[in-house]
């Protein structure tokens, strides 16, 4: 797919890479919803609130076995796009990752 990812092994540090990056580094965010340190909706609401333009704009979509509305509904509230279920199907994987970053598969 032609993908670079960065990774982060909690929601701190994810938060701290998207920080320290250059504006418009990232095309996307892919947040796993339960991670040491801070999860991912807090994660997310951290991102959402740094004082710079892409974090208001860049997709970033939830990545949880949570199947569970309630939990759905937790991660739009923090500021999540969408919502991919684990196991991670790959073509419904590729179909989010391409609508969120808005170019075609």
């Amino acid at each position: 797919m032609g993908v670079t990812a960065d990774t982060a092994s909690n929601g701190k540090e994810g938060v701290s890479c998207f920080e320290k990056s250059r504006e418009g580094t990232y095309d996307a965010v892919l947040m796993d919803i339960q991670m040491p340190v801070m999860n991912g909706n807090e994660a997310a609401q951290a991102i959402r609130n740094l004082a710079r333009s892409d974090a208001k704009t860049v997709p970033i979509i939830a990545m949880s076995a949570d199947v569970f509305e309630e939990s759905m509904r937790a991660a739009k509230k923090a500021g999540m796009n969408d919502y991919i279920t684990k196991p991670i199907e790959p073509e419904k994987f590729y179909q989010v990752l391409a609508k969120a970053c808005h170019c075609a598969k």
